[in-house]
């Protein structure tokens, strides 16, 4: 209770509602702690729209497997706060939390500052006061004014598939939003480019060049991909034949590559044992996630299974699609989902145009706006689909029971993902 507290006060620092990219505010507030971000471990620093977190996971996996301790930084929550942050590899404690997020907004002072600003703040001044040998640093919107970028020597940036998301705050092509991504880049500082359409790599191939920044580009000077089961990586150094990543969905072949690549690039005191230990321990909830056990999935027949992504733009309904069709099964797809009403639902659900028997849609409770059932339904009516509103989660599960031998998919907001891991008592550890 006390951390909700805090976190309530801490939102009304910033009295606008909308987003307000800038870094003069958080540049203010960290100069006041000391600056904590002069302080800290060797930063991968990790942009782009889709795949940031299970590249960070992965990275993670492999470190730890070589036996280093890891700061992380990533965003949003799936259920608590305290999911943001780790300190040498352990979730921060509630007790330490609310001490770092008390500390800040007392130093703060009543200036205006964002929610994401001030506890981005509190975790560098964790970060700062307790030893780990690397920081894996997630960008929360765009780059170049996201309250991350305030490393000034980053051991290595990394930039993840670029795709249309947040145009209101990024820009309306690919090519605008890539500049903002690419703003993490820093002369002096390693970069690893995953995959991206032409567009978004000539825009960030300029940025590289004002910076004089050589960028090590999937497809380019690296490239991964499945192979039966197996992941072969391939980069100047060689090929690799590895496991497949712990992580479910064909996209973690790209995603899994792209951390071997900041390894080997990096020059990561990791080996190739490590590597393959790594992608076995790799863990990453709420993307493409099997749901194997827990009150929700207790609702539905053995015979079912249930899948929960949290997949909210057109790309990631797309590689949703793929991973779908990668299992190989005939079951009957039903698809349950809740939206924010900024998404571009048309475009999502174009992915799964004759691939699903039924589409639920839920409510999803927010205090922005979201979709009510009926008109996500409607929606997915004029696409073809067949849809029905429902008033719940275990409602939506329990009509999908009564459909023979499904995969029931969950999907449409990693905010949506918290709330069925909550219900569901299987929340992130």
């Amino acid at each position: 209770m006390r951390l909700d507290a805090i976190l309530q006060r801490l939102l009304k620092l910033h009295p606008n509602k909308l987003i307000d990219l800038k870094l003069s505010r958080i540049e203010y507030l960290l100069k006041k702690l000391g600056n904590p971000q002069d302080n800290l471990p060797p930063t991968i620093h990790v942009a782009g729209t889709n795949g940031k977190g299970s590249t960070i996971a992965h990275l993670r996996a492999m470190l730890e497997a070589a036996g280093k301790k890891i700061h992380i930084y990533t965003s949003p929550h799936l259920v608590k706060f305290n999911e943001r942050i780790r300190l040498a590899g352990e979730l921060v404690s509630e007790k330490q939390l609310n001490e770092a997020l008390e500390h800040c907004e007392k130093i703060n002072n009543g200036q205006e500052i964002t929610y994401f600003e001030i506890t981005t703040a509190a975790a560098f001044y964790l970060f700062a006061k307790e030893r780990a040998d690397y920081l894996l640093l997630e960008v929360g919107l765009g780059g170049r004014f996201d309250a991350t970028n305030v490393i000034d020597n980053p051991l290595g940036t990394i930039i993840t598939p670029i795709s249309l998301d947040h145009q209101e705050f990024l820009g309306n092509n690919l090519s605008q939003i890539a500049f903002e991504k690419a703003g993490i880049l820093k002369s002096g500082s390693s970069t690893v480019i995953a995959r991206q359409t032409e567009e978004a790599l000539n825009s960030i191939q300029k940025q590289a060049d004002i910076l004089g920044v050589k960028p090590f580009i999937m497809g380019q000077d690296f490239d991964g991909y499945q192979q039966n089961v197996s992941l072969v990586y391939q980069d100047e150094n060689g090929l690799l034949d590895l496991p497949p990543s712990n992580l479910k969905g064909i996209f973690q072949y790209e995603n899994a590559s792209v951390a071997i690549a900041a390894v080997r690039h990096f020059n990561l005191p990791v080996s190739e044992d490590n590597i393959e230990q790594g992608l076995k321990n790799a863990i990453w909830p709420g993307r493409f996630m099997l749901i194997i056990k827990g009150e929700l999935r207790d609702i539905l027949p053995p015979s079912h299974q249930l899948w929960l992504d949290g997949g909210h733009n057109v790309a990631g309904a797309k590689t949703l699609a793929k991973s779908l069709q990668s299992l190989e099964s005939k079951k009957a797809i039903i698809l349950i989902m809740a939206a924010f009403a900024n998404k571009d639902i048309s475009g999502f659900l174009d992915q799964f145009s004759g691939k699903v028997t039924e589409f639920f849609a839920i409510p999803m409770v927010s205090d922005r706006a979201c979709y009510t059932p009926q008109e996500l339904a409607n929606l997915a009516s004029e696409k073809g689909f067949q849809a029905r509103a429902m008033a719940s989660i275990k409602e939506a599960l329990k009509q999908a029971a009564k459909v023979e031998n499904a995969i029931v998919v969950i999907c449409g907001s990693l905010h949506l993902v918290g709330d069925v891991l909550e219900q569901n008592k299987t929340p992130p550890q």
